[in-house]
């Protein structure tokens, strides 16, 4: 995995403290605390469950966190997009969010980005992270960072919520093998074509699952390997289901690049 140009070899006394009581972790410690310093996440999207993951990868002291977004604050945005305040309204979101991100830890850094991401610019940032967190809200913006972050082979962590139903799903690309969003969802329509505005949203359904992107993105950056999953979330009956996810063999996005190594393996062996 790549990291950004940070070579610390040691943390601070500053870092140890502030961070002490994830270091202690059998399975964390200095060395995995060096590794959020030195880490760079994009997060597309910074409604709801943006702003939920944000605010903890910004707590556990993920070095770097770009933060796209096109879209300025809304009233009917404050129930469930908690980091903003009413003095945001107006503002756009990617800043808005950055300010306070910095001022909750002033030993990270936030970059807005203050468009939406798409095409070449997506890619761009895309490949100068290490883990892309989807936390937009509509079909055709999830699809775009899939494709994206299959053809670089970045992990991806992509979050959706609506009404009272939540869902996580994780995807690994640095393994050829791994299925991807398009596997599960092949159609560029929104399921149920339904959305927030048109079905509205428990807000704490959207922040239950920004927190499970923050925890599944410190895992990967601490050096957890973890299997491409789909989480399904039920706020009214508080159950979480589990599956794996499945490679559809005919998925246009990930199996041409499955067949593009393969092709690339052979030609080197001969």
């Amino acid at each position: 995995m790549s990291v950004s140009s940070s070579n610390k070899a040691s943390l601070s006394d500053c870092e140890f403290d502030r961070y002490s009581r994830q270091i202690m972790l059998d399975n964390w410690g200095e060395e995995a605390q060096l590794k959020l310093s030195q880490a760079k996440v994009l997060i597309v999207g910074c409604g709801g469950l943006g702003t939920a993951a944000s605010q903890y990868l910004a707590g556990a002291g993920v070095g770097q966190l770009v933060l796209a977004d096109g879209d300025v604050l809304e009233r009917s945005n404050l129930p469930r997009q908690v980091a903003y305040r009413e003095k945001d309204l107006g503002k756009g979101k990617a800043k808005a969010l950055s300010e306070q991100l910095n001022a909750l830890n002033s030993l990270i850094q936030c970059r807005p980005v203050t468009r939406q991401l798409d095409g070449m610019a997506l890619e761009l940032e895309a490949s100068l992270a290490d883990i892309v967190l989807d936390c937009s809200d509509n079909m055709a913006t999830r699809q775009a960072v899939n494709a994206a972050c299959v053809k670089l082979g970045k992990p991806l962590i992509s979050g959706a919520g609506i009404g009272w139903q939540g869902q996580l799903m994780i995807f690994d690309f640095r393994t050829s093998s791994s299925p991807c969003y398009h596997c599960l969802f092949p159609s560029y329509q929104d399921p149920q074509s339904r959305s927030c505005q048109s079905a509205g949203v428990v807000g704490p359904v959207v922040g239950i699952i920004g927190n499970f992107q923050a925890l599944e993105a410190l895992k990967l950056l601490i050096g957890e390997s973890l299997p491409a999953s789909f989480y399904q979330f039920d706020g009214l009956s508080l159950s979480l289901r589990k599956m794996l996810v499945h490679r559809d063999p005919e998925c246009a996005i990930c199996q041409p690049r499955a067949l593009l190594n393969k092709e690339i393996s052979h030609a080197d062996l001969a």
